[in-house]
């Protein structure tokens, strides 16, 4: 069975604002990080074939929850197409010798401009079998609030 998602949400902002806080390293370790988690990205390359290798920690009083290690879940991205203010679609492979989390999950964010601002919509293919499909809607759902505090 392929494990698949999508979460739109409305963000009243304008188009171009929305995609830059989508492709700039000080924007994405703000808004990407799910809940209470937090984030680090180690390095970022915003161009086709480049990318970027990212850690999301867990709260130290959830225990050991990590992909990677016990509080960690890292993974890397490639940039596999970008459209100026319309499209940005990317591998992700999480560091994981749990091979339930092993493989090449694909990532598409589009933008629509829409009246009361920019259309955003995520969409997951090839999610791991170690991940619900419903954790990652409800975490991409936690993503897309905070794109929202962070630009409206």
């Amino acid at each position: 069975m392929k494990q698949e998602t999508s979460n739109t949400r409305i963000i009243k902002a304008d188009l171009p604002n929305v995609f830059d806080a989508l492709s700039n390293p000080d924007s994405i370790v703000k808004w990407q990080i799910p809940g209470d988690m937090t984030g680090k990205i180690h390095f970022f390359d915003f161009r086709i074939g480049g990318g970027y290798s990212m850690s999301l920690y867990y709260p130290a009083e959830e225990g050991s929850m990590g992909k990677t290690e016990r509080n960690e879940d890292r993974f890397t991205s490639k940039f596999l197409e970008i459209e100026n203010n319309k499209k940005i679609l990317e591998s992700v492979t999480f560091e994981s010798s749990d091979e339930d989390f092993a493989g090449e999950m694909l990532m598409q964010i589009d933008l629509e401009k829409v009246e009361t601002g920019t259309a955003v919509t995520f969409t997951f293919r090839n999610i791991p079998k170690g991940i619900d499909p419903k954790d990652n809607e409800e975490g991409t759902k936690s993503s897309l609030e905070k794109l929202a505090k962070l630009l409206e």
